[in-house]
């Protein structure tokens, strides 16, 4: 490492790996969250009855308000089908548990290549991004499942004059592959923000930039909202849209923040 005050700053730790000794290290990372993950899981499955309960309670609530005949029920067509959708509610659930692990060793994997004043946002990465995550996972459970649950129990009910009812009894595993793939889709895409405010820290993007193509992101935000929201129903296109059109401008502002400082010249 140089000593001249002159010299261009470098990654603190410039120390050069070849490419088994990288594999070594994420190898280790791996383990590591994938541990955490496995004691989440192991949690979540002691409470996998609660979760499943949980998970159901946005069906529920849009059945009895659509007062469709009978009760909701999920079918398993195996002895197996039990187990199999509780492992998987577990470890989804473990993954949720275990973001904030599993972002501090993505942190952990990339940090020798920053520089030292970078490394100092690992405290703040960490909780941003398993807030991002956390806000992402509750906006669908909250916002987005009781839209779309709603919209689907629209189309059951008499088929024309035929006298044909269309109804619905999905198995354990068609809901929680349906449920838990949202969830974790909604988790990553409020991501965007922190993905953004990294390409503003590299300087692959800046501040301006990111509002000059802002008009274009409101665009496809709208674009997307229509596309990610089942049927014509408007209200909750406008909230899907009106959520990716607010991470984009917080992407904006964290870059404003944290991204490299643009050089005017005359």
């Amino acid at each position: 490492m140089s000593l001249d005050p002159d010299a261009p700053e470098t990654p603190e730790s410039d120390i050069k790996m070849s490419i088994w000794e990288h594999l070594d290290e994420f190898r280790k990372r791996i383990v590591r969250a994938g541990l955490a993950l496995l004691v989440g899981a192991g949690g979540c499955w002691v409470y996998r009855e609660e979760l499943l309960a949980l998970l159901l309670r946005p069906y529920e609530n849009a059945w009895v308000a659509r007062k469709l005949p009978g009760v909701p029920e999920l079918q398993t067509l195996s002895p197996t089908d039990p187990f199999v959708g509780y492992m998987q509610l577990s470890m989804v659930g473990g993954v949720i548990i275990a973001t904030p692990i599993i972002f501090y060793q993505l942190w952990a994997f990339i940090s020798p290549g920053l520089y030292a004043k970078e490394k100092r946002f690992v405290i703040p990465f960490v909780l941003f991004s398993t807030l991002l995550f956390a806000s992402g996972v509750a906006f669908c459970y909250f916002a987005a499942f009781p839209l779309f649950f709603d919209y689907f129990f629209s189309l059951l009910g008499p088929v024309g004059d035929s006298g044909t009812l269309l109804t619905q009894r999905p198995t354990l595993g068609f809901y929680l592959d349906f449920t838990t793939r949202i969830l974790l889709a909604f988790g990553c895409v409020f991501e965007l923000p922190l993905l953004l405010t990294f390409l503003a820290i590299a300087g692959i993007v800046t501040p301006r930039q990111l509002l000059a193509f802002s008009r274009y992101a409101v665009l496809g935000s709208f674009v997307a909202g229509a596309i990610i929201t089942p049927g014509g129903e408007v209200t909750s296109q406008v909230l899907m849209s009106s959520a990716l059109i607010g991470l984009y401008f917080i992407s904006v502002g964290l870059a404003f923040l944290f991204g490299k400082k643009e050089i005017i010249r005359d």
